[in-house]
C-alpha cells in the first residue's frame, strides 16, 4: 500500500489549540459500518450508542510532564530535554532539542532544579542516553519542573503549554505514570459520563500502554509496509483479560477507547481472540488487512494525514469509509487532533 492513499486535506485552522471547555461536550461523529449515513452527536451522547453488556476498555496511563529546559555547564548554551523512559542503571532514554547536536560527555543543568543530565550517547533522530545526577530522583524533578509534552501542532502565540494543560492533557482516570503523550480519546470522559454508562450496564476495564514515539512518529516511507513502529510498554492486568474473555465468550462487544487500547488488546490477544494478561512492548502496526481478534468498536479522535493512526482506523472501518468520514468532518468544521473532537466506530 502507498502511504499517499491515507492522505487527506485539512485546513490548519481546524487543528484544535485548546480543549473543549467541557470534556464530554466535544463533538462525536458516529460511523456505523453497517449503515451508509454518518451521525453527528456529542461525546455526552455515548450512552445512546452503547448497550448493556458492552465492555469499555480504557488506557489508564498517566502523562509525565517530561519537557525540561536545560543549560550546558561549560558554554551556557540552552536546550530542551524530552525525557522518554528509564532504561535502568541510572540511565534514561530522551530526545534532545538544541541549536547544535549535543556532544557525548556534555553536562546539562536543569533549570530551575539544578540537577544535571550527562549525555552518555547520541543516537539518530535526536535521541540520546543520559545519566541523571541530582539531589532528587528525576521523576520528582519532572513533576516539579517539567512541562506538559503538548504535540508540535499545538502552536500558541504566548506559550507552548499553559498551567491548565497539566489537568486537561490528562484523562480523569490516569494513574500509571509513564506516557509522553495523552491517550487522547480518553480526554473526553467525565466522572458523570462513566457513571451513566455503568448505570446502564456498560462494563469498564483498564489496561496500560505508555504512549511514546511509536504512536505519533510520522510515516516517512512511501510504502506503508516499509514503516517500522517504535515499541511501547504495555500491561494487561488479569482482571482486564478476564473481562475481555467473558465479554467475547458471551457475545458482547469490546469497545476500545483510543488507538492505544486497540493496539494493546490486539497485541495481547491469542490467535483465537483470547485475552492474555501480561506486560511487554508492543510494536504492532495495524493496517488494512489486519484481522481484529479482540476489538469490535472504538472511540477515537481525528488523526494526522498519512499517520499510522489513520491506517489503524481504516483497518477497522475501511479506508474509503474513513476518508469519506474525515471529509465530512472537515466540511462540518470538526476540531482535529489531540484537543479535538471524536469519532465512534461501530
Amino acid at each position: 500500500m502507498e502511504t499517499a492513499e491515507f492522505d487527506y486535506h485539512l485546513p490548519e485552522e481546524l487543528i484544535a489549540q485548546h480543549p473543549c471547555p467541557e470534556r464530554d461536550q466535544a463533538r462525536m461523529l458516529v460511523v456505523d459500518r453497517t449503515a451508509a449515513e454518518l451521525v453527528h452527536a456529542r461525546v455526552a451522547d455515548l450512552p445512546a450508542y452503547l448497550r448493556p453488556g458492552d465492555l469499555l476498555v480504557l488506557n489508564d496511563t498517566r502523562v509525565v510532564p517530561c519537557r525540561l529546559t536545560v543549560r550546558r555547564e561549560d558554554t551556557g548554551g540552552r536546550g530542551e530535554l524530552f525525557v522518554l523512559e528509564d532504561v535502568g542503571g541510572g540511565r534514561w532514554d530522551a530526545l534532545f532539542r538544541a541549536r547544535r547536536r549535543p556532544a557525548p560527555g556534555s553536562r546539562w543543568t536543569v533549570e530551575p532544579d539544578g540537577g544535571v543530565a550527562e549525555v552518555l550517547a547520541v543516537h539518530d533522530r535526536g535521541r540520546v542516553t543520559v545519566a541523571w545526577h541530582g539531589d532528587r530522583p528525576l521523576p520528582e524533578v519532572l513533576d516539579a519542573a517539567g512541562r506538559t509534552p503538548l504535540p508540535p501542532y499545538i502552536r500558541r502565540p504566548d506559550a507552548r503549554d499553559e498551567p491548565e494543560d497539566r489537568r486537561r492533557y490528562q484523562t480523569i482516570y490516569a494513574r500509571e505514570p509513564g506516557a509522553v503523550a495523552a491517550p487522547t480519546a480518553g480526554l473526553h470522559f467525565t466522572p458523570a459520563l462513566l457513571d451513566r454508562l455503568r448505570g446502564q450496564g456498560v462494563e469498564t476495564a483498564f489496561l496500560t500502554l505508555h504512549v511514546g514515539l511509536g504512536t505519533f512518529r510520522p510515516v516517512t516511507a512511501d510504502r506503508v509496509e516499509d514503516h517500522e513502529m517504535d515499541a511501547e510498554r504495555y500491561r494487561v492486568p488479569p482482571e482486564a483479560a478476564d473481562a475481555v474473555n467473558r465479554a467475547r465468550g458471551e457475545g458482547r462487544r469490546v469497545v476500545a477507547v483510543g488507538s492505544t487500547s486497540v493496539r494493546t488488546l490486539e497485541t495481547a490477544a491469542g490467535p483465537d481472540g483470547t485475552g492474555r494478561a501480561g506486560e511487554g512492548r508492543s510494536g504492532l502496526f495495524i493496517v488494512p488487512g489486519h484481522r481484529f481478534r479482540a476489538v469490535d468498536a472504538m472511540l477515537t479522535n481525528f488523526h494526522l494525514p498519512r499517520s499510522t493512526l489513520v491506517m489503524m482506523v481504516s483497518a477497522l472501518a475501511g479506508r474509503e469509509r474513513i476518508l469519506a468520514a474525515y471529509a465530512e468532518a472537515v466540511r462540518r468544521r470538526y476540531r482535529f487532533y489531540s484537543y479535538g473532537d471524536s469519532m465512534l466506530i461501530l
